[in-house]
């Protein structure tokens, strides 16, 4: 499951912003807005994580589970060119 931060993160990475997010995830603006705040994706509708996640690796972005971290925790990286 993303986390907020992961979220944040990943359109730090790309120089995206929410709006920006929310038109590649074809999403209403509130809905990444909620999603990146302190209730973060866990309270939103599965089809729209997947929504999010799914513009953000076609982006380029990986996102890193916490086992797979290092014991860093969850993360995000760009894919190499």
């Amino acid at each position: 499951m993303l986390t907020a931060a992961q979220i944040r993160a990943a359109r730090a990475l790309l120089g995206w912003s929410q709006p920006a997010l929310a038109a590649a995830a074809k999403l209403s603006l509130p809905t990444i807005v909620r999603m990146e705040s302190q209730q973060g994706p866990g309270r939103s509708a599965a089809a729209n994580v997947e929504a999010v996640q799914r513009a953000l690796e076609d982006a380029g972005v990986c996102f890193i589970a916490p086992e797979g971290s290092g014991g860093g925790g969850p993360g995000v990286r760009l894919k190499h060119g």
